[in-house]
Parts: C-alpha cells; structure tokens; sequence
C-alpha cells in the first residue's frame, strides 16, 4: 500500500499570481469586500505611491449613496483596480441634491503590477463610460492625470482644459454622450429626404409642424399615427394617445378642437372595440366629437386620427429667431406609464375634463411667435426641431428646465411628456395659466444649427449636432 505524501503533507505552495501569464478579470459592481479593496488601493496608489493626498484621499463623493464603484476582479477574487462614478458635485465638492444628469468618473486606480499589459485601466474606463449612460448621464466627464492623455484620447474623450489639481497638471476630459443625437436620428433624421416633393403643398411658413393651416379657412388639421406595436400591446392606451397627440398639435398652434376623424384596423371586432374605448374616453374627456371615420376588421393593429381645429391666427413651428428666449411650459403631474417608464409619462389620464380642455389656451396665452408640442422626439429633438424651422440653434438650461420629481433628467428630456409646450419669444406672458401646469423660461435661439445643453458651471455640450429633420427653415 502507498500513501500520497500530499495526504499528510498538503498541497505545495503555489506561486504568487503572474499577472502576465494569467491575465484574465472581470469588471463588476464593487460588493461592499471590493470597496474597501478599493479603498485601499486608492490609499496605496494616491496617497503613498503619487503623494497627492496627505493621510486620505477621502472625499464627500465616497459617502454619496448614488456613486458606483466598478473594479476589475482576478480569477482569485483580487482587486486589480477600480473607478467611480457619480452625479458631478458642485464647486464647493458636495454631491448635487438634485442629479441633473451631469455624471462625473474619479479616483481610477490601478494595482502596480496590473498595470502593464492587462488593459485594466482602459477597461475600467469603457465600464465606467457604459455605466455612467445607463445612470442617466447627457455629460460625463473626468478630471486625469496629464499623463493619462493618449489613454482617453484613445478612447473617444475630448480634452476641454488643463490645470493644476494637487500641484500636478491635470486635464478635463468629456466623453461624447450621443443618447439624444440616437434618439433624434432614429426618430426625425429620414424626414427630409422622404418628405420633400409633398414640401411643396405646405403652406408657406409651417414645413415642418405637425399640423397645418387648410388653404381659404380658419381650419387647421392634424394627423397622427400610433405605432402599431403599441396598438397591439395596450389598446385602451393607444386609443386615448390618439386623442392627446392631435388635440396636442392643435393646442401648439394655438387652434380650438372642434372635431376628429379616426381610422382603425383591428384582428377582430373585441379587439377593435379596446382601441375605441380609449379613443372614446379621451374624446369625451376633451370634450371633442369623433365626426367620423373608417373600421377595417382582420389586419394586424393599427390607428391613425385626424383632428380638426379653429384660429385665424395659426402659430408655426418655424418663427422663432435668434435672440429669443425659450420657454417649457408642462403637465409635471402623474408618473411613468405602466410598461413605459423612461419612454411616456402620463400626465392625463388623471386630470379632470376642465384641466385637459384648459391646456387649448396655453398658446393663445404665451402669444409666442413659435411653438411645439414635445412629440416622441422628446424635448431636446422638439426643441431641435423648432430651432431648425427657424434657422437657428437651440440651447438648453439643463437646470432651468421644469422636471418631474419621480423623473430622471435624461428621461425627461427624451420621453414623450403627455402635455407641454416649447415656445420661442421675446416678452413674458401677460395672462394666466391653469393652475396644474408649471412653466419657466429655460433656454434660448442664438445663430448655429442644433442643440445645445448649457449646465451649471457655463459649459454647453453638444447634445444634436446638426439639424434634426432636414426639411430646413420654415419660411
């Protein structure tokens, strides 16, 4: 009989990690082992090994519970290094009360002896950059090392400045966040090339509104579709956004609803059924008769609406200048739609019939010279899309803007709303609003295409870079 040595002996030592021949990890949210892993390699790295701090690198960011720590991990469990992110504080270095969707990345360390080779930092970096966006963040950027430049560089950010942080030259870098130019490119951008030979029949200074003067009348028409998944998912709800949408676009040009027209297709009559029950509540609740319209049975989904409404004075979507102030007026009351969070909120459903058919006089009110009802572009694209019609560039006060509570700034600013109003002009309003809508000057028109966002430290940051449809001015 033989005995294994290593029965009584145990295993041989094993030789220390080889970080060139196991270079394999994995970037993770920190558990609460990692950040204090974390902690101590930021004490190892920025305290004793660069002296930038003395005794702490410790800051009120590290007690933000909104800050995320990402590490990389070795097979082992070992902390190669890690970064944050959070909400960018202000200039006196407390975290924001309120995330304005100005993220910021700090404090990246890296082991020693994982810093050749591995790709740990530049890994972190991409982590850090994926993640900031999934928080909500329209600006992320950071505040490196001088040395570090060919590393961001290599990686898309854009340097904005150098200066001296902890007596060592340091640069402010931006990454390029594209949420808002995606949205608008995938919802407005084709615009232009589809729609140019039916330009010709829009009367002169309203090409690109969503309604329209009808020639040798007081009428002014509207049409919309809604998107036939949506159709087939929640029926009740699609019928009732077919009202709000167009009496929406009436209400931007200032005109009085005085009637629609629906068409509707429909697999089968009880499904057809959902779709104007909604449709019904809405136009009651609005008080606007459904004049008429067309019911086709056994086709997939589908809605589209027509409404019809009254001015002699129509507001176009394109008179705005440059020099003019912008204003967000909006139902801020209610919350995010079941199965729609960050995409529709809805303001509406809840309101009385007294308050839906007050918000028709939010423009006759405004006596601006442009306006826009925010569409499923959202607010930058609405506001990108009326700053086009007028030849002009728009900018936004990230901070200014009237925000819901429960409602992230990115989603705010990309979702569809459920009512408000985006309106250029030179004086403030005279007149009174209904008491449930909150409205503030919150940007302007200045020469350029595009949009901008303005943020509390004076930086603009692209947010569209160029035009949103392509249809040009309005005039």
């Amino acid at each position: 009989m033989t005995l294994d040595v290593s029965v009584l002996t145990g295993l041989a030592p094993q030789p220390a990690p080889d970080r060139l021949r196991d270079p394999s990890y994995v970037v993770v949210e920190a558990d609460a082992a990692d950040r204090l892993a974390y902690r101590r390699l930021r004490d190892e790295v920025f305290v004793r090994e660069q002296e930038l701090f003395a005794g702490t690198d410790a800051d009120a960011v590290d007690d933000d519970p909104r800050a995320v720590v990402l590490v990389a991990r070795s097979g082992d469990g070992e902390v190669l290094g890690g970064v944050r992110i959070h909400p960018a504080p202000g200039p006196d270095g407390l975290p924001p009360a309120r995330d304005l969707g100005w993220w910021r990345g700090s404090r990246l360390a890296v082991a020693a002896d994982a810093r050749l080779h591995l790709g740990v930092g530049a890994a972190l970096v991409r982590a850090a950059c994926a993640r900031a966006e999934a928080e909500g963040a329209l600006r992320f950027d950071a505040e490196i090392q001088a040395q570090h430049r060919r590393l961001f560089e290599r990686l898309g950010w854009q340097v904005r400045a150098e200066r001296l942080l902890h007596g060592r030259p340091h640069l402010l870098v931006d990454f390029p966040v594209t949420r808002i130019q995606r949205l608008a490119d995938a919802t407005k951008a084709p615009l232009g090339g589809l729609l140019t030979e039916l330009a010709a029949g829009v009367p002169a200074g309203f090409l690109g509104d969503d309604g329209s003067p009808v020639p040798g009348s007081d009428l002014v028409a509207a049409c919309d579709a809604i998107l036939p998944a949506m159709v087939e998912r929640d029926p009740e709800w699609a019928g009732w956004c077919s009202v709000l949408v167009n009496l929406n676009d009436l209400a931007a040009m200032g005109a009085t609803p005085v009637g629609l027209l629906d068409a509707v297709g429909a697999r089968d009559a009880s499904f057809a059924r959902r779709v104007l029950r909604g449709l019904t509540d809405a136009a009651r609740a609005w008080g606007v008769p459904v004049l008429g319209g067309h019911t086709q049975l056994g086709v997939p989904g589908q809605l589209a609406v027509t409404a019809l409404g009254r001015t002699t004075a129509p507001v176009p979507g394109g008179g705005g200048r440059a020099g003019q102030r912008l204003r967000l007026t909006a139902d801020l009351g209610g919350g995010w739609r079941r199965g729609y969070t960050g995409a529709q909120w809805d303001s509406t459903s809840h309101r009385t019939p007294e308050q839906l058919r007050s918000q028709a006089h939010v423009v006759p009110t405004l006596a601006p010279t442009a306006a826009k009802d925010v569409s499923m572009s959202g607010l930058v694209g609405t506001t990108g899309m009326l700053a086009e019609a007028s030849g002009c560039r728009a900018v936004l006060d990230v901070a200014a803007i009237p925000t819901p509570a429960a409602a992230g700034t990115a989603d705010w600013l990309t979702c569809f709303p459920g009512f408000a109003i985006v309106s250029a002009e030179d004086h403030p309003h005279a007149g009174d609003l209904p008491d449930h809508l909150d409205t503030a000057v919150c940007g302007e028109l200045v020469p350029g295409t595009g949009v901008g966002l303005r943020w509390p430290d004076g930086t603009v940051t692209d947010a569209i870079t160029h035009t949103v449809t392509g249809l040009g001015t309005a005039s």
